[in-house]
């Protein structure tokens, strides 16, 4: 079973420079983050070659929520080779999340 990428500072550009990237903003005291995390892991293995799933714990890397001006979570950015593509602010559901990777690929 595949599971999603935890980004840092240290791995965001390797990891998201090339292909589709899902980048999911949150925290682990925000409600609807955790809300979503069994869709982010569902995700993970649905997209498993496919695109990158992936997480930044904005409490732990603050400077990538600043980079990506992140001021509310969840917030869910979709990337392709390595530039901002799209934005979702909020909880969504999975069929939407998938239909929007499915259209970057």
């Amino acid at each position: 079973m595949s599971k999603y990428i935890e980004l840092t500072n240290d791995n965001f550009e390797a990891i998201t420079n090339n292909g589709i990237s899902l980048v999911d903003f949150w925290a682990p005291w925000c409600g609807p983050c955790r809300m979503i995390a069994p869709v982010i892991d569902e995700l993970a293995v649905d997209f498993d070659g496919k695109a990158n799933i992936c997480k930044v714990n904005t409490d732990e890397q603050q400077d990538l929520a600043v980079k990506f001006g992140v001021r509310s979570i969840p917030t869910i950015i979709f990337m392709k080779d390595g530039e901002k593509v799209d934005e979702q602010i909020g909880a969504s559901s999975k069929e939407a999340l998938a239909d929007k990777i499915n259209s970057l690929l």
